[in-house]
Order: C-alpha cells, then structure tokens, then sequence
C-alpha cells in the first residue's frame, strides 16, 4: 500500500524538552505509526494529490497545528494548519488522566489502573476523532492512525 506515512518528523524547536513520560509517549506513537497506518490525501480544489508514501512534519506555528507532506522522495505533497482550539480541552484532560495513569501504575491495585486507563483509552479515543473530523477534505485517516497522530499532537502541546 503507497498510501501511508514513511516517515514522520516532530518539529520541537522552540518548546521544552519533554519529560521522561511525554518522550516515551511519542516514541511508541512514531513507532506504532511508521509499523502501520493510513493515510490518503484526496482530490483537493479538483486536482489530484501524488500517491504516496509520504513524509509527514508536525509542528505548531502561530498556535496552529501544521502537517507539511511530502512525497517520499521529497517533493511538496500538501500543507495545511488546523486550529489548536478544539483540541485544547482534550489534551488537556488526557496528561492529566495520564499522570493519574503514571502516579497509578506506581502505587495501585491492577484493577484501579485498568480503569484509569479505560478512562484514558475513551479521552485518546475523543481527541482522534476530533482530528478526523479536523482532517476531513485533507487527508483520510483511519482511527488507529488518527490515535496515533492525536498522542504526538499532545505531545507538541505539551509544549506548546
């Protein structure tokens, strides 16, 4: 399939470096994705985008969330920027039940961190469909995908 992501890039510059926790958090969201995802830009202003696999750039610029795609061979596929405002609330409820989740995973009971983490499971699930929803008429995502790319979107709004 030509139609995913081969390569993906944080742009960090300017923010703080990430805890421990918010560098394994974005670890394990790159290498989920890159092992598999969708990711199909569609016809847009009634031109057809190159196939893929793409290059993918998320960076906050201007407090808008910005994927830059490219081609795997470097050619510019698409550029958009999406409001941060409808993510706000869900990033922020998700590090919180993620430190819960960290601070639990320390001191609880299993069946206490199991529900900790059923509440963090529906939160990630909320802000990957808000990112559908965001994408729509720019790039076509499956849910695995856009969890994915929700947890490296709290990622650079930790720091952002």
């Amino acid at each position: 399939m030509t139609m995913h992501i081969c390569q993906i890039d944080i742009d960090t510059s300017g923010m703080p470096a990430p805890t421990p926790e918010i560098e394994q958090e974005r670890k394990v969201a790159v290498f989920d994705l890159l092992e598999e995802n969708s990711f199909v830009l569609p016809p847009r202003e009634g031109r057809e985008m190159p196939d893929g696999p793409y290059r993918l750039t998320l960076a906050i610029r201007e407090k808008r969330l910005v994927f830059d795609v490219d081609t795997e061979d470097g050619r510019e596929a698409a550029e958009f920027h999406l409001s941060l405002s409808p993510f706000r609330q869900v990033v922020k409820d998700y590090w919180q039940i993620c430190e819960s989740y960290y601070d639990a995973v320390k001191r609880l009971p299993p069946s206490q961190i199991e529900a900790i983490d059923m509440a963090r499971r529906g939160i990630h699930n909320e802000g990957a469909r808000i990112l559908e929803e965001r994408l729509e008429g720019k790039a076509e995502v499956d849910m695995d995908t856009a969890r994915r790319l929700f947890t490296l979107i709290c990622v650079l709004h930790f720091g952002g």
